[in-house]
């Protein structure tokens, strides 16, 4: 008898593994979702006395919470760089209140310029007094901007060089 090299012996037949439990149809999985998530209760007069031992669910109730109390403690901690207009005395406070709460201001001043210079200079020397007596510090930026900073943020100047006389160099000719 020839040998066939391409016949393949035909195997018995193996049972299919059953479906894992993730692969569940979706009615199912719904039912049980429904099973576990507990109906919400109403309170009555006399409450009802609980013997039961804490379940899983009473802690992860509390991590909202804690997740809320860490994320405002992070935005405190935050400095953040704003730029405001400088529409009115009256913004003055929001401006001071800005820097005490740790943030940077870019404040323009082109709007109030446009209505009284000379309340823009009230205004600027205020901020000034303001930035000296909380340990800020303040400084301009060009014609129309102005940036005030809180304590723990300094404003790096660039050292201005020696003035420059009128008096002609002299030269070893």
């Amino acid at each position: 008898m020839p040998l066939n090299l391409f016949h393949k012996k035909k195997q018995p037949e193996q049972e299919k593994p059953a479906l894992p439990p993730q692969e569940e149809t979706q009615q199912e999985a719904v039912s049980t979702v429904q099973e576990t998530i507990p109906e919400p209760t109403i309170a009555t007069q006399e409450p009802a006395q609980e013997t039961s031992m804490p379940t899983q669910e009473q802690p992860q109730e509390n991590v909202p919470q804690v997740e809320k109390k860490q994320e405002a403690t992070e935005t405190a901690n935050k400095t953040y760089l704003k730029a405001m207009p400088l529409r009115e005395l009256t913004d003055l406070d929001n401006i001071k209140t800005e820097v005490q709460n740790g943030n940077i201001i870019i404040l323009r001043v082109t709007p109030l310029a446009s209505k009284s210079i000379e309340d823009v200079k009230n205004a600027v020397n205020e901020l000034y007094q303001f930035a000296e007596s909380t340990g800020g510090d303040i400084a301009r930026l060009g014609e129309e901007r102005v940036v005030i900073c809180p304590k723990s943020i300094r404003i790096w100047r660039e050292k201005s060089p020696a003035p420059v006389s009128s008096e002609p160099l002299p030269t070893a000719a």
